[in-house]
């Protein structure tokens, strides 16, 4: 009545904005996670931080808190973990009145899966288990059962893989009971993972099988698409002997991404394991096709997924006889690794440097290689 009253919208009654204004606020935000998706991550933290700078949210908590969280997620994509945690637990902070227990969730998975990336492993299993194990945990549910793998993933990565084991055999039997296909599959995952760890790689493939076969029955044909490119790359590491079935597992995925909208991430990983592939072939000419490709993606990737194609970039080069571009490569991966946290994961990552280093006769950039992979691991 007072909008008719006054000639104006419900919409500024109730938040101060206009419905032209609220239009293009929720296209704002539509145009920033569609950015955010693509991997076009720098493009969406302009988005949304101009969105959140502009003052027209101040009277929208819910689409303010969406923006800010599209924020974190795209802050964190951009590698700028300090400020993404900070808007993390900015939101987590918030009146529990202006967030959704899913948003909750959502939130503290992306705050334990930014504090394992920054190598703070205590913090990303505490964050999860004020949830998880606390006196009274929620009912299990997909989204639990997500927070559930991102927990069991930061104990992986601090090298504790019985509390891992304990974990993904907790996460198959919750899954059990939620029933959905996307917990069978992400507590599958979960244990397959832990199995190729611990040296029982039949059972991480049959595992892996299993989780492939329901999604296949339930995901859509790019979601599909970038599930079998996981695959690949994970049944690569369990049983490099099937490395002919997984390059031709990943030319089918290749051919799926023309048909379909994929972002440069999508392409670059699917690229990615191609050489990886090839190389197990004893094909290094054909894995050097596929490097070059990866190697003109690169700009503006981060830096986790840059450090692993100048890895494997380095490695195609030494075994095609260019130890020149090798080096090259090489040391473009040790610069990227350096400002990094001392992790498992940053520590393979060194060793295979040096395992390069060391093939191509670089004898002392090998040492130093071998010093870092130590040094990360308290040796």
């Amino acid at each position: 009545m007072l909008a008719a009253k006054l000639d104006c919208s419900l919409t500024y009654l109730i938040n101060g904005v206009t419905a032209e204004q609220m239009e293009e606020i929720e296209l704002g935000l539509r145009y920033a996670e569609l950015a955010r998706q693509n991997g076009e991550v720098v493009e969406a933290r302009a988005r949304y931080a101009e969105l959140l700078d502009g003052g027209g949210l101040a009277g929208l908590p819910q689409l303010r808190q969406d923006a800010e969280y599209g924020l974190a997620l795209a802050t964190e994509a951009c590698g700028d973990l300090d400020e993404a945690i900070a808007l993390l637990n900015r939101i987590r902070s918030a009146d529990p009145a202006e967030i959704s227990p899913e948003r909750h969730v959502n939130v503290v998975i992306a705050l334990s899966r930014c504090y394992r990336e920054r190598g703070d492993l205590t913090q990303a299993v505490e964050v999860a288990e004020r949830i998880l194990g606390g006196a009274v945990r929620p009912a299990w549910s997909d989204k639990l059962i997500e927070l559930g793998t991102t927990l069991f993933a930061a104990h992986m990565e601090r090298g504790d893989l019985l509390r891992a084991q304990q974990l993904g055999n907790e996460l198959l039997a919750a899954a059990e009971l939620v029933g959905t296909p996307r917990a069978i599959v992400l507590a599958q995952w979960a244990a397959a993972i832990v199995a190729i760890e611990t040296g029982r790689g039949d059972e991480a493939v049959a595992l892996m099988d299993k989780s492939l076969a329901i999604h296949s029955e339930n995901a859509d044909v790019r979601s599909l698409a970038r599930f079998r490119c996981d695959y690949a790359r994970v049944r690569l590491i369990a049983r490099p002997l099937d490395a002919k079935l997984c390059r031709d597992m990943l030319v089918r995925v290749e051919a799926e991404f023309q048909d379909s909208a994929i972002t440069v991430l999508d392409k670059l990983r699917c690229a990615l394991n191609l050489a990886r592939a090839e190389l197990l072939l004893g094909a290094p000419e054909q894995a050097e096709l596929q490097i070059r490709a990866v190697c003109e993606m690169l700009d503006g990737i981060p830096n986790e997924l840059q450090t692993e194609a100048r890895l494997v970039a380095g490695q195609t080069f030494a075994e095609v006889g260019r130890p020149e571009e090798a080096v090259r490569e090489l040391a473009a991966a040790a610069g990227l690794l350096e400002p990094l946290p001392t992790t498992r994961h940053i520590a393979q990552s060194w060793l295979t440097a040096a395992q390069i280093l060391e093939r191509i006769n670089e004898s002392d950039r090998s040492v130093e290689a071998y010093q870092k992979a130590l040094d990360c691991v308290g040796l």
